[in-house]
């Protein structure tokens, strides 16, 4: 039997699996780490917290299993948007924290962007906006704010190929993670572009050379990494790609025209396609599988499990903090939470509200509401966020939603996402996160595994079907979210500048 190790590097952990070729889990291990927020909305990673994460998932993952390390045949690693990227110095070494996806700081180079290079021109080239999500912005905010460190970055590298560059020496980037940055990669071309980059200046040198396939093998385990890990010298490290894209591999998406939404920390919904897709804010790169032509056409929240998860941390108590407790208060709980509407506004809002004032909000509250309502009106938000997602890409989405992440797990949230957006919900019959897909491409990659083969791995639940009169209520509902957030906005703003 031969074995394949996925390893994804999350926002709050780094986890690694180990499958076989039939797609049994026989191994996995998972390390934990916190997000800098050093002030409001900014967040930040020191790089070499992941890479150490991942050398101890990987090996405590290897030991866990008890597999010989010449059936272990493949590695791939996938991670989180790591916004601007890991700004490196000529040895290799991290210049400062990188500035990650929810970190929503540079709001002044998005609009210097919009008014002297304009959004038709960037649409055009780069199919994405201006936005503090992106990591073009995120480098012109280092640029302009630290200019010791602009000058000392002489590479930009996102935190999976910053990993890879560890285990195997080389320094490559994948397309999804290239076009993920946004304003400076060509999404006709899948090239950098240089008319971008040079009226922006940021200099090509910058970015790394070369581009790859997340399916393509990025070099061989070194002497040094393979004995750190327990693994064989030389032994493939496929080049993987965002987390978002490899749950959705996981999920056995591997042509066009599903849709998918993956919830963990954020959510990141979206169709795949390889035609092109006339969304409404939508964040568009290449896709993990099949880069040249396929493209994700992705929306989604900055917050979703992080809210459920902030919850619970802050008004679960000591007797009741269990998911499980809560699911069970929520459940009794009617469509609509009797009344209260809740933004999942907590970092901003990335697509398709694109607004790095928003925030988060209650609204309805009365001596009548208990736990249970607040805590289903929270679910009921993130599900809210999925359906705006949804009509913002305002295609034939499909018969049904494939969903994944830790929501799966609650019988209700699953019911409240069919309710909310009125169509059936997939999921998945066993866990599927990156570190799923991840395998799937290092199999694919090293050759190992089908395209057919992989499709019989995944087995899907019964679907759940939306219930008509919830439906019809959350129209109502969904229209007063809308409302909500237009009515509040201008005085959101100034909440911003007051906190200043």
């Amino acid at each position: 039997m031969e074995y394949l190790l996925g390893t994804d590097i999350g926002t709050s952990g780094t986890k690694t699996i180990l499958m076989d070729t039939e797609g049994n889990l026989i191994a996995k291990h998972l390390v934990e780490y916190d997000v800098l927020t050093p002030r409001p909305l900014w967040a930040e990673q020191w790089p070499d917290v992941w890479l150490e994460a991942a050398r101890s998932s990987i090996r405590e993952t290897v030991l866990k299993s008890g597999i010989a390390k010449e059936d272990i045949r493949g590695l791939a690693v996938s991670g989180l948007y790591g916004g601007s990227g890991i700004p490196l110095d000529e040895e290799m070494r991290p210049v400062r924290p990188c500035l990650i996806w929810m970190d929503r700081r540079a709001q002044e180079e998005s609009d210097w962007v919009l008014s002297h290079i304009g959004e038709e021109k960037l649409l055009e080239i780069t199919q994405n906006g201006a936005d503090p999500y992106y990591g073009y912005t995120k480098m012109l905010w280092i640029k302009n704010h630290e200019h010791e460190n602009w000058e000392r970055t002489k590479l930009f590298l996102p935190p999976n190929d910053y990993v890879i560059y560890h285990l195997t020496g080389e320094i490559v980037i994948d397309y999804s993670s290239a076009g993920n940055i946004g304003g400076i990669f060509d999404m006709r071309t899948r090239t950098w572009s240089e008319e971008m980059m040079e009226a922006m200046g940021i200099p090509m040198e910058k970015m790394p050379a070369k581009l790859v396939e997340s399916t393509d093998i990025a070099g061989g385990l070194t002497k040094e990494a393979a004995e750190s890990l327990g693994l064989m010298e030389g032994m493939p490290v496929i080049a993987g790609g965002i987390d978002c894209g490899a749950a959705n591999i996981g999920l056995g998406v591997l042509e066009s025209g599903i849709y998918a939404a993956a919830i963990g920390t954020s959510m990141c919904a979206a169709l795949i396609s390889d035609k092109p897709v006339k969304g409404n804010g939508l964040i568009v790169w290449p896709y993990l599988y099949d880069a040249k032509k396929l493209s994700y056409y992705f929306a989604g929240g900055a917050t979703a499990g992080a809210i459920v998860k902030w919850f619970r941390n802050t008004f679960g108590g000591e007797e009741n903090n269990s998911y499980d407790v809560l699911n069970a208060m929520a459940e009794k709980i009617p469509a609509g939470s009797e009344g209260l509407v809740v933004l999942p506004y907590f970092m901003g809002e990335r697509s398709p509200v694109w607004d790095s004032d928003a925030k988060g909000t209650i609204v309805g509250l009365s001596l009548a509401h208990t736990k249970g309502h607040l805590y289903r009106a929270f679910l009921e938000a993130v599900a809210y966020s999925l359906r705006d997602a949804m009509e913002a890409t305002g295609e034939d989405l499909g018969e049904y939603i494939l969903l994944a992440g830790g929501v799966t797990k609650s019988r209700v949230w699953r019911h409240i996402f069919a309710d909310v957006t009125g169509y059936p919900v997939v999921c998945p019959k066993q866990d599927v996160e990156a570190n799923m897909g991840d395998v799937i491409l290092a199999g694919i990659g090293t050759g190992i595994l089908s395209y057919e083969k992989v499709k019989e791995w995944q087995v899907l639940d019964e679907k759940i079907m939306p219930d008509e009169k919830n439906h019809e209520k959350y129209n109502e509902y969904f229209e007063l979210y809308h409302s909500v957030y237009r009515n509040l906005k201008t005085d959101m703003k100034k909440l911003t500048k007051l906190a200043e």
